[in-house]
């Protein structure tokens, strides 16, 4: 027999402990209490969310009142785009990409190195041609490899992939300037499709003064958020808008759903749609500039400490993702959750994040350093290829 622990059994204590400061960009700020009777019902939204199937618990209203949500925060005429709730950022992904596959077959995929793996997992499951660009210490696409990668494949179509804010270091790719090194380049609008990834930031940076604007006004063909990240839905989930006119391309009838199939997977959880909405209409357009205004702040606030103490850290201005130094103690990563890649470890300032929990964590990082690196025989480690001589702690570039 099985023993499984209650959950009610947790410890006010323990369950403070499954909210640590994180690497990993998830808002735990978030109350459903009022939803909770919901979980009673198998709620599945199929096939086209604007086109009603046989299946009668569903969800569809709240779906496309999202959808609607996002298409009026991206500038996308009602009647101009297509869209549905995902079961995550890779999906958005995955169907993004695959859009801009049929509308180019024999298009080739560009993506900087430091895009997110799904992006490249997407070239492998549609066995596309995939050009990996390089990019600045920052992070952001670097424009001067794209266009000389672009020249060496000009008689194909590109299918670029944009980052809005990538994964390690909450880099946000300059839109406008990968559009302008298109045209510079002699593709013109109807050679290149263009899918933004913005799982995470994606809903902030429309609330960020300065921001570039991503909007379909613009030249793009798709844009993808997650819902479990800035907005809190407590079950992964996300939000993936498109062009109407390249829906078709991808789309067919199926007779027993009743229904249009023009999504990744068959099923979707009819449960995100309803806290989706719930939070966006609870929250608003000024609730969520609040948010994105104290996570700045809170960024900030971190990065400045952090390098007041000696320590390499570097945080973009459009971020708040802030990189520093990876610990060296393993048992200290897994505590606060860091999410680590090769010499370096970041945190990702979400709106449940205080500067209370910064503080606490801070004081532990410096006092643990101070144990690590006591005796002198080992060193702080060199991260300026990563962030760059200027934001790098160690004792050469001090």
């Amino acid at each position: 027999m099985i023993c499984v622990p209650e959950i009610s059994s947790i410890s006010h204590q323990e369950i403070s402990l499954l909210k640590p400061i994180t690497g990993y960009p998830y808002n735990l700020d978030f109350d459903y209490g009022a939803l909770a009777q919901l979980q009673h019902f198998s709620i599945n939204n199929l096939g086209d969310p604007f086109i009603e199937s046989n299946y009668g618990v569903h969800s569809r209203q709240f779906e496309v009142g999202v959808l609607d949500w996002f298409a009026r925060l991206w500038e996308l005429e009602k009647n101009e785009y297509w869209g549905y709730i995902t079961n995550c950022g890779t999906e958005g992904n995955l169907h993004g990409i695959l859009v801009g596959r049929e509308v180019f077959p024999d298009g080739i995929l560009y993506a900087s190195w430091e895009s997110h793996y799904s992006v490249f997992k997407a070239a492998r499951m549609y066995r596309m041609e995939c050009v990996k660009v390089d990019t600045l210490i920052s992070g952001e696409i670097d424009c001067e490899d794209f266009k000389a990668k672009l020249f060496t494949n000009k008689n194909k179509p590109a299918i670029i992939n944009v980052n809005i804010g990538t994964t390690v270091k909450g880099a946000v790719d300059d839109l406008d300037l990968v559009i302008q090194t298109l045209e510079e380049s002699g593709f013109t609008h109807d050679r290149f499709y263009i899918h933004c990834d913005g799982a995470l930031f994606g809903l902030m940076m429309p609330f960020v003064k300065r921001a570039p604007k991503v909007t379909f006004k613009k030249p793009i063909g798709s844009v993808s958020v997650s819902g479990h990240k800035f907005v809190g839905c407590p079950m992964p989930c996300g939000v993936q808008i498109t062009r109407l006119e390249h829906i078709n391309a991808l789309s067919r009838n199926v007779e027993y759903l009743a229904s249009r199939d023009a999504t990744i997977m068959g099923c979707r959880n009819g449960h995100a749609p309803i806290f989706l909405w719930y939070t966006l209409n609870r929250k608003g357009y000024r609730g969520f500039q609040k948010e994105v205004q104290k996570c700045l702040r809170n960024a900030y606030y971190l990065k400045d400490r952090i390098r007041a103490a000696g320590i390499g850290a570097m945080l973009n201005e459009l971020s708040s993702t802030v990189v520093f130094e990876r610990p060296q103690d393993e048992e200290f990563v897994r505590r606060w959750q860091l999410a680590c890649q090769g010499n370096i470890a970041h945190i990702v300032v979400m709106p449940n994040i205080t500067i209370e929990k910064l503080d606490d964590f801070l004081e532990e990082l410096v006092h643990k350093r101070s144990i690590w690196f006591q005796d002198g025989k080992v060193q702080a480690p060199c991260i300026a290829a990563d962030v760059g001589k200027e934001n790098c702690g160690c004792a050469l570039h001090k």
